[in-house]
């Protein structure tokens, strides 16, 4: 790997990390057409976890009053959020443990990815046909301080639909975050906090998986993260202004174009 192709992966890997389109999809999809090697699990997770250093930085004050709180438990609203975002890390967490096999060997194929595209799109359509329907009967969306234990593990299930290559993290938790009546960017929010604890322990676990055999390798890796957590803290910056004022049609329509050319290319045999 090249200098050039490590600025390349890390910018796709941080714009692409906290808009709800799929990292994976894009990582992969820009290494085959560009002949490169894929990077690897363990690549992505190590610059994964650089790029949501970015999410700490921009919600620098909410980790810290969250921290803070959980340190003292549930009694205060901080203390019960941070609880909360722990809660929803347990089922990635379990059925990371159970399908690590087939996330790591199976599921990376590009028909996968394009399947995952577009059925989360269609559900996500789906949220946002419910959330138009709420606002419709006059229903109050909710902030963040209304959340709770149910729509933690609610949201940490659909959180657990990113170990589907394709399918995005962010995608994953603002489609649960809409179904529970959540406002877009109070889904959006929620969905950053919550991912932090499952994304630093999946980095730390398959930093160790990471084989660096020069200190070229280890300086395109941290060129790949310092790439990522730049592009990543704007595209954070942007998805919460962007949710805001809009809708995720734009997201959809975008995932179900990619999705749709991904399995025309296969089926032309040019992928």
């Amino acid at each position: 790997m090249t200098v050039w192709h490590a600025i390349v992966l890390g910018a796709i890997q941080g714009l692409t990390e906290f808009l709800p389109v799929s990292s994976i999809a894009h990582m992969q999809l820009v290494s085959k057409v560009c002949g490169w090697q894929d990077p690897g699990a363990a690549f992505s997770a190590v610059v994964q976890l650089i790029a949501y250093l970015a999410v700490v930085l921009y919600f620098w004050r909410d980790c810290s009053q969250i921290a803070r709180g959980s340190i003292r438990g549930w009694g205060t609203p901080d203390g019960k959020l941070g609880w909360m975002l722990i809660a929803a890390t347990i089922p990635i967490g379990v059925f990371g443990v159970l399908f690590r096999k087939h996330i790591e060997h199976h599921w990376r194929t590009f028909p996968v990815m394009a399947w995952a595209l577009i059925l989360l799109a269609v559900v996500l359509a789906g949220a946002e046909w419910v959330e138009g329907r709420r606002k419709q009967r006059g229903q109050t969306l909710r902030d963040l301080g209304e959340l709770g234990w149910r729509d933690a593990l609610v949201v940490g299930g659909f959180q657990a639909l990113a170990l589907v290559p394709g399918a995005s993290r962010s995608g994953s938790t603002i489609t649960g975050g809409l179904f529970l009546g959540m406002k877009r960017d109070t889904a959006a929010r929620f969905s950053f906090l919550m991912s932090l604890p499952a994304v630093f322990a999946a980095g730390l676990f398959e930093l160790r998986k990471l084989h660096l055999d020069s200190r070229g390798e280890l300086l395109n890796v941290l060129i790949a993260g310092v790439t990522a957590f730049v592009v990543g803290y704007a595209a954070v910056a942007f998805l919460l202004g962007f949710l805001r004022r809009h809708t995720t049609w734009v997201f959809i329509i975008y995932r179900i174009v990619l999705g749709a050319s991904l399995l025309a290319l296969l089926a032309a045999g040019r992928l």
